[in-house]
């Protein structure tokens, strides 16, 4: 039987565990990326709904709002089409 050094055994085991580690440190900020990028987009589809409703009791009509490109609403259809995604996705899901 060939003698097995003990030290390089455990540093080979080491750099295989440390680049694992790696590969999932990674995967948990790019996570938390999303996680802040979506807070960041609630918190800015919040301000667009004020905007729009201050922009109507300002006086400015949704005719005249669509007209000029800004129509209501928009988070309403981003919404609709998120919920269906995510219907989708636990029906497309493996059951266990």
């Amino acid at each position: 039987m060939a003698n097995l050094d003990i030290e390089q055994t455990r540093n080979q085991a080491r750099a295989l565990l440390d680049s694992r580690i790696d590969s999932v440190t990674t995967l948990v900020k790019t996570r938390q990326r999303v996680a802040d990028l979506k807070e960041q987009l609630t918190e800015a589809e919040r301000e667009d709904k004020r905007a729009y409703v201050r922009a109507t009791k300002d006086g400015w009509s949704t005719e005249e709002l669509k007209k000029l490109g800004l129509e209501p609403g928009a988070v309403a259809r981003r919404r609709k089409a998120s919920s269906a995604e995510t219907a989708g996705q636990a029906s497309a899901a493996p059951a266990r």
